[in-house]
């Protein structure tokens, strides 16, 4: 199995190539039965602000849940705390 390190590098690579964004920092990581479950900050630009149509430089923090299995193979991720459309 891997190390908690592979795992925060795993992490960080595929937040970063699918939300396009650069700064992504891993804030938790636990070993789970079946392979990891990881939390990671990211800075996005402000949808808020976005919507608007306004320029900025303005980012919100966010936080994105990622569960991984043994092989570092992503099986779901998510961002924490928002509420999901039906």
């Amino acid at each position: 199995m891997a190390d908690i390190k592979e795992v925060g590098k795993a992490v960080v690579e595929f937040l970063t190539e699918t939300l396009n964004v650069k700064g992504v920092r891993v804030i938790k990581a636990e070993k789970v039965s079946d392979g990891f479950q990881v939390e990671a900050e990211v800075y996005e630009e402000s949808s808020f602000i976005k919507s608007l149509g306004l320029p900025t430089r303005v980012q919100d923090r966010n936080i994105y849940a990622v569960k991984l299995n043994r092989e570092l193979e992503v099986e779901s991720y998510g961002q924490k705390g928002r509420e999901q459309a039906e």
